[in-house]
């Protein structure tokens, strides 16, 4: 049995303008977002060859497309894009993305805000 390896990408940042309230559509924020994707990665080590893999850089510029895309008023709705995006390679098979929201409209002093989703492929 072949073990899914993995490609992790973290601290993508990327301004968007997402969130509930009017303010945060309008101004705007900085988002950070990070991936991990499992995925088998035998045949890259084998060949050398960026085609035998997904492109981190590639990639990394197509997440922060999606950020500073069209907005979202949630979290959960901006990552499940970015999963969806992630999956449409044949390669990966899970992924696992969360979204960073450090400057979020909380009224507490806090650290961060993220929302983190675990997607994959249905076994056939």
């Amino acid at each position: 049995m072949d073990f899914l390896d993995e490609i992790t990408i973290t601290g993508i940042r990327a301004f968007g303008h997402h969130g509930v309230y009017e303010d945060e559509k309008r101004d705007g924020q900085e988002f950070v977002v990070d991936v991990a994707l499992h995925l088998p990665l035998r045949a890259a080590a084998a060949t050398d060859d960026v085609a035998d893999t997904v492109h981190y850089g590639e990639l990394a510029e197509q997440i922060a497309g999606i950020v500073s895309g069209e907005p979202v008023d949630l979290l959960e709705t901006l990552a499940s894009r970015i999963a969806d995006a992630v999956l449409a390679n044949d390669l990966v098979q899970v992924v696992k993305v969360t979204v960073h929201k450090p400057s979020a409209p909380i009224a507490v002093p806090f650290g961060d805000v993220a929302v983190t989703l675990h997607r994959g492929r249905i076994a056939s």
